[in-house]
């Protein structure tokens, strides 16, 4: 049985639950992203996952890009990335 986590969204609306295991892949991929460049765009994280996923040839069903954007506003939500003020298109950071 899958266990799932309810995420949190920055803008304190009503979040989902996601799968822990789907949550966890994301998140780790996102943080790689994040470490190997300092501001990147929406668009850059998904290019990082996709290959990630190519790379260790990791079978994700489901909408990669809905599931991203969940997982980065949970992130942001809880303070592990940041939004880049000012910038277009939007960028992100670690905290």
């Amino acid at each position: 049985m899958e266990q799932k986590i309810l995420l949190k969204h920055p803008a304190g609306k009503k979040a989902i639950s996601m799968d822990k295991e789907k949550y966890t892949i994301l998140e780790k991929s996102i943080l790689k992203c994040l470490r190997l460049q300092v501001e990147v765009s929406h668009k850059d994280i998904l290019n990082a996952i996709r290959e990630d996923f190519k790379i260790g040839k990791i079978n994700f069903t489901g909408s990669v890009e809905w599931y991203m954007e969940w997982v980065k506003l949970d992130m942001e939500a809880r303070k592990i990335i940041a939004r880049i003020a000012g910038t277009t298109p939007i960028k992100f950071k670690l905290a």
